[in-house]
C-alpha cells in the first residue's frame, strides 16, 4: 500500500461530498458536466480494477468510496435536469 496514493484518493475524493451537497440543495447542474462526471467515474472503475486484479490493498476502499461518490452526484445530475425541464 502507497501512503501517496492513499492520500492523493483521499484528497480527490473530499471535494465531492461538498459537490453533491451543493448538486442536492441547488436542485441545479450549472457549473456541472455528465461528460466529466462520467470520466471520473469510468478513472474510479479502473482504479477499482487495478486493485482487483494486480495489487488489492485497502485502497481499494477509497476507490469504491469515491466511485459512490460520483455516481450520487450523476444521480443528482439526472434529478436536476429532470427538475428544470
Amino acid at each position: 500500500m502507497s501512503i501517496f496514493e492513499a492520500i492523493m484518493i483521499a484528497c480527490f475524493g473530499a471535494a465531492w461530498p461538498f459537490s453533491i451537497y451543493k448538486s442536492y440543495t441547488s436542485r441545479s447542474n450549472e457549473g456541472k458536466s455528465l461528460f466529466f462526471l462520467l470520466v471520473v467515474l469510468i478513472g474510479y472503475s479502473s482504479g477499482v480494477l487495478h486493485k482487483l486484479i494486480y495489487n488489492f490493498d485497502l485502497i481499494i476502499y477509497l476507490y469504491v468510496l469515491n466511485f459512490c461518490f460520483v455516481f450520487t452526484d450523476i444521480i443528482l445530475y439526472f434529478r436536476n435536469k429532470r427538475l428544470n425541464n
